[in-house]
C-alpha cells in the first residue's frame, strides 16, 4: 500500500494544497500549530471516517467554508485507488471510491490502512477505560470494516433504552409502556455480543505481538499482559451462551438501573487491562515503562494489520520521536525500515539520522502551507 498523492481543500488551516509522496518516508517539519498534525489527521479520516481530536466535522471545515475535501490517490496490489471525503459544517457528509459516490461507510471503510502513533497515545494508559475501548475500536474498524456498523448499531439501541430509563426515572408517575424495556433488553444483548466476540477475537490476536515487542524493547526486563476485561462476566470460549449471559446480568443489575436511570450492562464499559511484571501499567508504571508499553501496542498494531489484511498499512507519526529515548527510537525505527511508509511530524531535524534524512522526503510545513 502506497499514498501516492493527497489533496486539501477547506480543511482545518489549509486553504488548497496538493502533496505528492515521493519516499517512503515523508518528514513534515515546522513549528507547532502550524498545520502538520492536520495532515496526519485528513489521512486518519479517510482511513477510519473518524478523527481522534473532534467528533464535530464543523471543527475540520475551514473558518467561512461551508464544506472541506480530502482526496486521495494510492497503490494497492489490487490496483489503483481514489478517494474523497467531502466534510461540510451543516450536512452530510459525501464519500466517493473512484470517482463514484457510495452511500455506505462500509463501502468506503478499509481502504487505506494506517496505524497512527501520538504523543496522545500515552493515554492508552494513563487514561480511562474508554480510551482503551476507542483504540480498541480503531484497530477493529481497520480489520474489520463490518465492525463500524456493528457498534452504531449498539450505540443506538443504548442511546433509546438510556432514554427509557432515564424517562422511567424521571416520571415515576406516569411511567413509560414497561413492556419497551423487554425488546430494548434484547436488541442490547444481540448487538453487545457480537461487539463482545469481535473485540476479545481481535486482542486473542494481538496480545502474544505485543507481549513479544514488549519483551525486546525493554531488554527481556518485564513482562507484559494484554487482557480483554469484558463488563459480562462470561466464558469467551462459549459464545453461544453470552447471549444469556447478557441477558442475566441485565436482569440482576435492573435495580441499580432503575435507581441511577443509566445502562450499566454491557461492551460500553469494557476495560482492557495492561499489567506489567503483574502489575497496573496505570497505577504503578514508570513513564519510561508506559512508553514501552504503548510503542509495543503500535508495533503490535502494524504487524497485525500487515498480517491480516497482507499488506502493509501506513504508519503516522505525529510529534512522537521526541516522547522517545534514543534506545525506543532505535527500536521503532528499525522496525519500520522501508516496510511501512511513513509520515512523521517533528518540529526539528536533530532526531534523525543521517541516512534517515538522505532517504526520506523533508516537507516544511508553514501556517498552511507545504514546501519542499
Amino acid at each position: 500500500m502506497y499514498l501516492q498523492h493527497l489533496q486539501l481543500h477547506q480543511f482545518r488551516n489549509y486553504a488548497g494544497q496538493s502533496v505528492e509522496f515521493a519516499a517512503p518516508k515523508t518528514i513534515l517539519v515546522g513549528a507547532n500549530a502550524q498545520g502538520k498534525s492536520n495532515l496526519l489527521e485528513a489521512v486518519e479520516l479517510l482511513s477510519t471516517l473518524k478523527s481522534h481530536r473532534t467528533s464535530r466535522d464543523r471543527d475540520l471545515v475551514q473558518e467561512g467554508s461551508a464544506a472541506a475535501q480530502i482526496t486521495a490517490a494510492l497503490q494497492r496490489d489490487s490496483g489503483p485507488l481514489d478517494l474523497t471525503l467531502t466534510l461540510r459544517a451543516n450536512g452530510r457528509r459525501t464519500l466517493s471510491v473512484n470517482s463514484e459516490t457510495v452511500r455506505r461507510h462500509l463501502d468506503f471503510l478499509g481502504h487505506i490502512n494506517m496505524v497512527q502513533f501520538s504523543s496522545l497515545d500515552l493515554d492508552l494508559v494513563r487514561g480511562g477505560p474508554g480510551t482503551r475501548r476507542n483504540w480498541l475500536d480503531t484497530v477493529l474498524i481497520q480489520l474489520e470494516p463490518v465492525y463500524a456498523y456493528l457498534w452504531q448499531q449498539y450505540q443506538q439501541v443504548l442511546k433509546q433504552r438510556n432514554a427509557f430509563l432515564k424517562q422511567r426515572r424521571a416520571h415515576p408517575e406516569r411511567p413509560p409502556d414497561a413492556a419497551q424495556l423487554p425488546l430494548w433488553d434484547q436488541q442490547l444483548a444481540s448487538m453487545g455480543a457480537r461487539v463482545i466476540q469481535r473485540r476479545y477475537r481481535m486482542l486473542k490476536r494481538l496480545a502474544p505481538l505485543a507481549q513479544k515487542w514488549h519483551h525486546t524493547i525493554s531488554g527481556q526486563q518485564e513482562q507484559l499482559v494484554l487482557a480483554y476485561a469484558p463488563n459480562i462476566t462470561h466464558d469467551p470460549e462459549q459464545p453461544d451462551h453470552l447471549y444469556g449471559e447478557f441477558l442475566a446480568q441485565i436482569e440482576a443489575r435492573a435495580g441499580a438501573e432503575y435507581h441511577q436511570g443509566i445502562t450499566l450492562t454491557g461492551p460500553h464499559r469494557d476495560e482492557v487491562d495492561l499489567l506489567i511484571n503483574e502489575t497496573p501499567a496505570r497505577q504503578y508504571g514508570s513513564q519510561g515503562q508506559q512508553r514501552t508499553l504503548v510503542l509495543a501496542l503500535k508495533l503490535a498494531e502494524l504487524q497485525l494489520i500487515e498480517e491480516i489484511i497482507g499488506e502493509p498499512p501506513l504508519l503516522l507519526l505525529d510529534d512522537v520521536l521526541a516522547e522517545l529515548d534514543l534506545n525506543r527510537q532505535n527500536q521503532l525505527l528499525a522496525a519500520i525500515q522501508e516496510r511501512f511508509q511513513t509520515l512523521i511530524t517533528t518540529t526539528h531535524l536533530g532526531a534523525f539520522e543521517a541516512k534517515w534524512l538522505d532517504s526520506a522526503q523533508v516537507l516544511t510545513v508553514e501556517k498552511g502551507q507545504i514546501q519542499l
